[in-house]
């Protein structure tokens, strides 16, 4: 393994997520903010306990009580008088319907001088459930969902309609009290009513869009699944004001202004990612291949979100998967490396945030008795990756905003 390129690649993603830490984003959304009546604060997913706090520190005026809802292992100290929830992600369980009955039990008969402030990041789909069919049902759904390779517009535009509390139903659930969001998006665009199905914002897909995704994908939908899919969410939501405070597009820059700072010359491929991982991590080794001879000190950056079409029973990752795919276009380049990481810190179901593969990677997974090829079709890209030592594994960052993908070239010849 190259010691200074995998360096080089972790100072890069560690100095772009603390670059989207929710703290001063939330701070700079509400400082200076009043709120008449009482507040009551619902902040959800996976950066849940982050936003909070610093919303505790930041209004001058008290919260009446709060619920704090967030996968499991993201919380942090209590933070008195919010009520903590710890739920399943990414697919919905009995603590993400415990969660959002709490929700909904604080913000129900407010009063129209009450605010609610609603702190949202990525996540929030399956942390935060009311399903209007049996959970059961429900997971099993998402399951398909996640495994056919549906990105996440399509997977929320049928969560939505299978849900209480998602497209707008919230929001419609809060009124007359008015509603403060801060969000962090961590979907490719930042279209509000798809970052976490869009609990408090007006769905912007119709039955038909629903009806087809379901079409196109062969979904096994129960009749009553199916005439949820028929009935339409609420298009307009007078009580509900929203700042997008990050997303994938600052994590990009931060990350290649962490590049330059090293000597790269950063080139941001994209901050809209959004195809199948392990042909995004061939492409990456394509371009690598394509500036080797170049001379310079180079550094491609691609935000998004990729997807995992699920052929196998491995344990993975879309980032993992996308690392691993590079490692046989890279095959015996010194200089050249790929790594890609979710913001949160977790990818897939698994310890790992993503990975991290060089010109060795491919001959390493050889003397490991791995061929590349059949461990991408059973999708086992953590084993494989943890037998070269290519697991990037930071814990829980605290924040959402999609993935990056880094491609470094470190020397000016190979």
């Amino acid at each position: 393994m190259n010691q200074k390129l995998r360096l080089d690649a972790e100072k890069a993603i560690y100095t772009a997520i603390n670059a989207v830490l929710p703290e001063k984003a939330v701070t700079r959304a509400l400082a200076g903010k009043g709120f008449p009546g009482r507040v009551f604060l619902v902040a959800v997913g996976k950066a849940a306990w982050r936003m909070a706090a610093a919303a505790l520190d930041v209004l001058d005026a008290p919260v009446a009580d709060g619920v704090v809802i967030s996968k499991y292992g993201h919380l942090g100290e209590p933070l008195p008088p919010l009520r903590f929830f710890e739920a399943g992600h990414p697919v919905p369980d009995e603590n993400s319907v415990r969660a959002a009955e709490a929700a909904l039990a604080l913000t129900e008969k407010l009063r129209s001088d009450d605010t609610v402030l609603f702190l949202l990041s990525g996540g929030g789909s399956a942390l935060l459930e009311k399903p209007l069919i049996p959970l059961e049902e429900l997971q099993e759904l998402t399951g398909q969902l996640l495994s056919c390779g549906a990105d996440i517009v399509e997977i929320n535009t049928i969560r939505k309609r299978l849900s209480a509390v998602k497209g707008g139903k919230f929001a419609a659930h809060c009124a007359p009290a008015r509603i403060e969001a801060v969000i962090l998006s961590d979907v490719l665009g930042d279209p509000l009513d798809m970052i976490a199905s869009g609990p408090v914002s007006p769905d912007s897909a119709n039955c038909g869009d629903a009806l087809q995704i379901a079409e196109k994908y062969a979904l096994h939908l129960s009749e009553k699944a199916q005439r949820c899919l028929h009935t339409e969410t609420p298009k307009s939501l007078s009580n509900v004001n929203v700042q997008i405070v990050g997303s994938v597009r600052q994590l990009a820059r931060a990350a290649g202004e962490a590049c330059r700072a090293m000597g790269y010359e950063p080139l941001l491929l994209t901050d809209q990612l959004d195809c199948e991982a392990r042909e995004a991590g061939r492409f990456l080794a394509a371009i690598l291949r394509s500036h080797a001879k170049d001379g310079k000190k180079l550094a491609f950056l691609a935000g998004g979100e990729t997807v995992v079409h699920l052929t196998g029973k491995g344990l993975g990752g879309r980032n993992q998967e996308l690392a691993l795919a590079a490692c046989e276009g890279i095959r015996g380049m010194q200089n050249a490396a790929v790594v890609s990481v979710g913001s949160d810190g977790t990818d897939g179901p698994t310890d790992a945030a993503g990975g991290y593969v060089d010109g060795e990677s491919f001959d390493a997974l050889k003397a490991a008795g791995l061929d590349l090829a059949t461990v991408l079709k059973n999708n086992d890209a953590y084993h494989a990756l943890e037998a070269i030592d290519g697991l990037i594994v930071t814990g829980p960052t605290g924040t959402n905003v999609n993935d990056i993908a880094i491609a470094l070239l470190d020397t000016e010849e190979e």
